[in-house]
């Protein structure tokens, strides 16, 4: 059976992920995703209301016109997970193919708030729901299987595209956890089985996002850890604390409004995606909120909360809110300029329970974002935090597990490849032979 790989986005830039696989005269696609940044760049942008062809242009989805010329008839498109550099695109691309999205039932949520915001097409792929542990026959002699990993979002998968030449192991994102906070841990398990069995695995497409750093990444409970270790650090402070992070890290927003709980303080989470992430969390069982916890996500019905919050003392109260990055028109963006009816002063504790995205437009807007902050007297307390991303060790122990044919770095730039490209060849793969790597909108023969 012919295989060919088709690297559309993600292979020169963190963002925009898709790739395509063909197998005889099936074709899946994994991932249709944003690259946010492209669109920050550019003021009051609104994707809903822009053609996929001007994204495009933009540099902000991926360009899917290789894929004419790809010889078969999309049978899937196959997001990982629900973050937008994941899903982003697909509200503009999806109507495209004739084929059902297959997701883990809290990406397909997500999935669903993204078509719904859409102005411009028509999506109505069906929505078909599969979680880590199951497969599906697809195509002509081909199965997809979905292995459950661990990442900064809940419900994170690493498909598997079983075929007769062997398995294609697409393997973004997600870390080695064995002790995840809301989760199951990463089922190594079936990755060593995967790749022991039958003609093993074909090839491997890999996140090399953190390859250039040593070690292991750590356990989302080692960021628990320290989280409720600053907060009880604050816990006879009387004046305001404010807290942020990821929106979509579901485990890391638990654990804030537990640990403001345990110092005696009101958690309220602020913002639209905060709303969003934590509601659909919240009304598909994944967390369990106590009962008073407030989410606003319109501007009014935030500010209003902002006002009960400084009638009632800041004291009460430990909003969570959106702007870990800094981006311009989130909440804690808002209240570093003043602009909102919460007044920080002097003392006042804010905790960025992230990391900034190592990108220049994050790098700039949250360096300015801190600056103000500081301005008006906050302490800031940062990088409380772990990432949803392998580090060396990781890679290493992926490629023991699995020891595919084919491995194929993906979800970085072209220098950030390096890393990854000399931890391969130290375990004997080549550049050229059995080491591709690749750029946007190239194909990949792997077996004629």
């Amino acid at each position: 059976m012919e295989i060919e790989i088709a690297t559309i986005g993600g292979y020169e830039e963190v963002g925009r992920q898709m790739t395509a696989v063909r197998a005889g005269d099936d074709v899946v696609i994994f991932d249709m995703g944003l690259n946010l940044s492209k669109v920050l760049i550019h003021d009051n942008v609104e994707t809903e209301r822009m053609h996929s062809l001007d994204l495009i242009d933009m540099g902000a989805i991926p360009d899917d016109r290789v894929m004419s010329e790809l010889e078969g008839d999309v049978k899937a498109i196959v997001p990982t997970h629900g973050h937008l550099d994941h899903i982003g695109a697909i509200s503009k691309l999806a109507h495209r193919y004739d084929a059902p999205i297959v997701a883990s039932p809290y990406t397909i949520e997500l999935v669903k708030g993204q078509i719904e915001g859409e102005e411009k097409f028509g999506v109505d792929n069906e929505l078909v729901k599969m979680s880590g542990g199951e497969s599906m026959e697809i195509g002509n002699g081909l199965e997809l299987e979905f292995v459950h990993v661990t990442h900064s979002i809940i419900d994170a998968i690493n498909p598997v595209l079983h075929t007769p030449e062997g398995a294609i192991v697409y393997g973004l994102d997600k870390r080695l956890d064995h002790n995840p906070v809301l989760e199951d841990p990463i089922d190594m398990q079936r990755f060593r089985e995967i790749g022991r069995e039958g003609e093993g695995v074909l090839a491997y497409i890999e996140d090399t996002t953190n390859a250039q750093k040593k070690g292991r990444t750590p356990s989302e409970s080692v960021a628990r850890a320290q989280l409720k270790d600053a907060l009880q650090s604050m816990e006879d402070y009387d004046g305001g604390i404010v807290a942020t992070t990821f929106s979509s890290h579901i485990s890391r927003v638990s654990s804030l409004v537990e640990f403001a709980k345990e110092i005696g303080r009101q958690p309220i989470l602020l913002g639209r995606s905060m709303e969003h992430y934590s509601g659909a969390a919240e009304r598909m069982g994944y967390v369990d909120f106590p009962d008073d916890l407030g989410m606003f996500g319109h501007r009014k019905s935030v500010d209003r909360a902002f006002k009960r919050i400084m009638n009632e003392g800041k004291d009460r109260f430990l909003p969570v809110v959106t702007g870990h990055q800094g981006e311009p028109r989130a909440m804690l963006t808002r209240m570093a300029r003043g602009e909102t009816p919460y007044e920080l002063e002097s003392g006042d504790k804010v905790v960025f329970s992230a990391r900034v995205i190592p990108e220049p437009t994050n790098v700039g807007q949250r360096y300015q974002a801190e600056k103000l902050l500081g301005m008006q007297g906050a302490r800031i307390y940062d990088e409380i935090h772990v990432s949803g991303h392998l580090n060396q060790e990781g890679h290493y122990q992926m490629l023991q597990a699995l020891n595919p044919k084919h491995v194929i770095p993906a979800h970085q730039e072209m220098e950030g490849y390096a890393p990854y490209v000399n931890l391969a060849e130290s375990e004997g793969y080549k550049v050229g032979r059995d080491l591709h790597i690749t750029r946007n909108g190239n194909r990949i023969q792997l077996v004629e």
